[in-house]
Order: structure tokens, then sequence, then C-alpha cells
């Protein structure tokens, strides 16, 4: 299994005989949609609508399975929401071996439960832009203490060529909070298990133009 990062909260996770694109919002955003017409297409929040042009979209939770790949779509209270309300899916994709968490903006508080359902977590794509829009480095660093992933991606900071409707913290900023090292900075990250450890572990993708 493979990741990529287009930019803001958008991922291509990929293997053999599958393709999956979180949140491309990207054309929103100043850029460019990078979601193919063979791609599984999930977006993390109830209200986004999904690229026209995919072979499969979801944006509530679920248990889907496609191309041999597993989904599991978890309710979740965004950040911006009320208590009582659950506008945000977490995502957890499994296959090749792998198991990656998609955490999209949530409040940080995660019941037992979800974090029971996320369980055994390889890698966990997490936002730390915060402005009251998302995840800060503090919220990102108590959801990976619940969740204890063993590498940490992080998403949704600033950057020049993303415009965001609320700016966003810079990465080096979220990174001093998270109180984490960067392991390695890659243009793509291919999970090896082989290679994973019982410490968290944080990488640094950097974005495809």
């Amino acid at each position: 299994m493979e990741l990529q990062f287009y930019g803001a909260n958008c991922f291509r996770v990929s293997g053999k005989g599958y393709s999956i694109v979180i949140d491309d919002n990207l054309a929103k955003l100043g850029g460019k949609s990078v979601t193919k017409p063979t791609d599984i297409s999930l977006q993390t929040s109830l209200l986004t609508n999904p690229p026209k042009d995919s072979a499969f979209n979801a944006n509530t939770p679920g248990e889907y399975e496609i191309s041999g790949v597993i989904i599991h779509g978890i309710a979740a209270r965004a950040h911006m929401d009320k208590e009582a309300a659950h506008t945000a899916t977490i995502y957890t994709i499994e296959a090749d071996g792998a198991r990656v968490a998609v955490l999209g903006h949530i409040f940080p508080d995660l019941s037992d439960n979800q974090v029971e359902e996320i369980d055994n977590i390889d890698v966990a794509i997490v936002p730390v832009g915060d402005s009251g829009y998302t995840l800060d480095g503090q919220g990102a660093l108590s959801v990976i203490k619940k969740i204890e992933p063993k590498i940490v991606v992080p998403s949704h900071y600033a950057d020049k060529d993303i415009k965001y409707e609320v700016p966003q913290a810079e990465l080096s900023e979220a990174i001093k909070t998270l109180g984490m090292e960067p392991a390695e900075t890659v243009d793509k990250y291919k999970i090896r298990s082989a290679e994973l450890t019982d410490s968290t572990k944080l990488v640094i993708l950097n974005r495809l133009k």
C-alpha cells in the first residue's frame, strides 16, 4: 500500500488493483481535482459533495468492500459540530496487510467505541491546521495517543498554493506541539510491515504538484 499527498486533506491510497482518493475538494481550494474515473472516492464530511467522475463514492458511515479493499466508515463529531451532531466520517482502509485511518476534521474527544472501531492502525492521516477549523497540534496529539498508530502523516496545514477558507497553522508549529521529529520526508510513502515498530513515527509527505 502506498500513500501520496496532494495538499489540504487530499490523499491517494493505492496498491495492486485499487486506487482510493480521499477528500478531493482541491478545485474549491484553487487547485485541480486529481480523481480519475477508475478511483474510489471518499469524503470525511457528510457536507461535502463527492467528485462526479469516480468508480465509487462514499461520504457516510458504513462497511464497504471494493476491489479487495475493506473500508469502514465511522460516524464522528466534526470539529465545528455541536455536541450531538455527527457530520464527520472517520475511515479505516485495509488492504495488502496494512491498515490506514483517515481522521478528517474531527473533534478530538473520541469515544471508547470509536477507538475500538479504529483499532490496530499502521498509519493515521491527521489534520493539524487549527484555527478553529480542524485539529491543532494538541488535539492531534490527544487522538494519536488514543489510537496509537505506528506512523503519523500530518495534513491540512498552511500551504501558499492552497486557498483555505480559514488560514491554517504552519506544519513546523504543529510538529513542535506534537513533540515528534520527522523520521523521514518523502514524495510517496510505501507501508512495509517489516519496518513498522511499536513506537510511533512521524512521516512528512511532500505535496505532489
